[in-house]
């Protein structure tokens, strides 16, 4: 296993962790304790010490699961959840301090913890960020002892320049593949800066970067591949990068002739955002232990050539970049 910093947190964790979105089942199947388990030790005995749940993934179930692994084991697991999404609507004016406060109360509750090592703030709506009240309650939290790190989840790259303007803010946690490209530019530099913590999340393009989809894929109808294609449910950019699928698997042949022979073009992916210094670490989802394999497998192959970093930047310049460069 590698291990980075996690900006200023100080922390010194994996650099391919866990996201846990999915774990305990895949998208829309219903939450399996035993599977959950089995993939959160599976990952603490490969070397991952860095978890990133939420409180609304399983109606709180993930987060049970979560805490149940950590005080089951010796090793430190950091602990990463995140708060705002249960709100209804998700509306700027729904984001008040007393609301939060209980959402981060009911999470230690959840994984029968004294304190949470880091708290991010759920892909708020654009506004939240400019509002200093929200980012002051988890200076209270921290001085509670309740959580020891505050970092917030973006969809756009303006969030994240704008979150990073609070002292408090320790991490952000952004959409980063080889289909989302921007974040490098002059986030990362801005990020390095003010040494924050960069947390990778949906390094697929939910699926898409394995190369293993067709156009024949069939996918239920509970998973947000299927209903969320066109923002239905929450921010586009979250279902394949906000990228048409059939655009997006265009892509993914144009990537295959890169690297031929590679069946599972997901090591690959991986291994493309970890060349990044500025990355702290990469949150890829696992619905079954045998994923966190395939996640780490990542570390075991060769950095990408110049030559082969170039043409991936041709193939999101050709495919990717006139749809939704500007979009997040």
């Amino acid at each position: 296993m590698q291990y980075r910093t996690l900006g200023k947190t100080g922390y010194n964790i994996s650099a391919i962790s866990l996201g846990t979105w999915q774990v305990g089942g895949k998208w829309g199947d219903a939450f399996s304790h035993d599977n959950a388990d089995h993939i959160l030790n599976k990952a603490i005995d490969s070397g991952i010490n860095f978890i990133d749940t939420a409180d609304v993934y399983g109606d709180g179930e993930s987060e049970k699961a979560v805490g149940r692994a950590v005080k089951n084991r010796k090793e430190k697991i950091y602990v990463a959840t995140k708060c705002g999404r249960q709100l209804q609507p998700h509306v700027n004016e729904a984001y008040q301090v007393k609301v939060l406060r209980k959402f981060v109360e009911a999470s230690l509750k959840n994984m029968q913890l004294e304190t949470l090592d880091l708290i991010q703030l759920h892909c708020p709506p654009t506004q939240v960020y400019y509002r200093p009240e929200i980012f002051a309650l988890f200076d209270d939290l921290k001085k509670e002892g309740k959580i020891q790190h505050m970092g917030v989840s973006v969809e756009k790259v303006e969030e994240a320049l704008k979150a990073i303007e609070y002292d408090n803010v320790t991490t952000v946690q952004i959409i980063f593949n080889m289909f989302r490209q921007r974040p490098a530019q002059l986030f990362f530099e801005e990020a390095k800066k003010k040494n924050i913590g960069i947390i990778v999340r949906v390094p697929l393009a939910s699926g898409l970067l394995t190369g293993k989809f067709s156009a024949a894929s069939q996918f239920t109808e509970g998973d947000h591949r299927q209903f969320n294609r066109d923002g239905a449910a929450f921010d586009k950019g979250e279902t394949f990068s906000g990228i048409d699928y059939a655009t997006g698997l265009s892509a993914v042949e144009a990537l295959k002739k890169i690297f031929p022979g590679q069946d599972n073009l997901a090591p690959v992916a991986l291994q493309w955002i970890l060349q990044f210094d500025a990355v702290s670490c990469i949150i890829p989802g696992a619905s079954n232990a045998g994923q966190i394999d395939s996640n780490l497998s990542a570390l075991n192959i060769p950095a990408l050539t110049p030559e082969q970093i170039t043409a991936v930047k041709e193939v999101y310049e050709r495919y990717i970049k006139p749809s939704v460069h500007h979009l997040w």
